[in-house]
């Protein structure tokens, strides 16, 4: 058999095995909406159908530029993705620290924009400069 014939029969079986399963765990029809596609018909917990896709896809790599293939590594793009899903938690926990830091500079400047305005409330405060005088107008 060729490689593309042996691909398709692994895929053919792994997708059948899939939609079988998925059919009789949640005993629903399921269509197929593409090749090595189908769309599994489901509620939600408030009662609204919503579908889940699922492709069965078997890659082959990246193009070498030569008429070949770099061969599809799992492992190697499982790594690939475990260190993306890291170094986006980390940019992530960065961005919240630098929000934390200037929300806590901001509370610290209006503190002190309080304290200032007390102290000039305080310094100006002649609330008794009329008492002792009469006011005629």
């Amino acid at each position: 058999m060729t490689k593309a014939a042996l691909e398709n029969a692994l895929r053919s079986e792994i997708y059948e095995a899939v939609r079988d399963f998925l059919g009789q765990k949640y005993d629903v029809a399921i269509p197929q909406t593409g090749a090595g596609e189908f769309a599994l018909p489901l509620l939600d917990a408030e009662g609204n159908e919503r579908y889940v896709t699922v492709k069965i896809a078997i890659p082959r790599g990246t193009r070498t530029g030569n008429g070949g293939y770099t061969p599809y590594d799992g492992y190697k793009a499982a790594e690939d993705y475990e260190a993306e899903c890291k170094e986006k938690a980390a940019k992530k926990a960065a961005s919240a620290e630098k929000k934390e830091a200037a929300a806590r500079l901001r509370e610290q400047k209006r503190a002190l924009r309080a304290t200032k305005k007390a102290e000039v409330t305080a310094e100006t405060d002649d609330s008794n400069q009329y008492l002792d005088k009469e006011v005629t107008v």
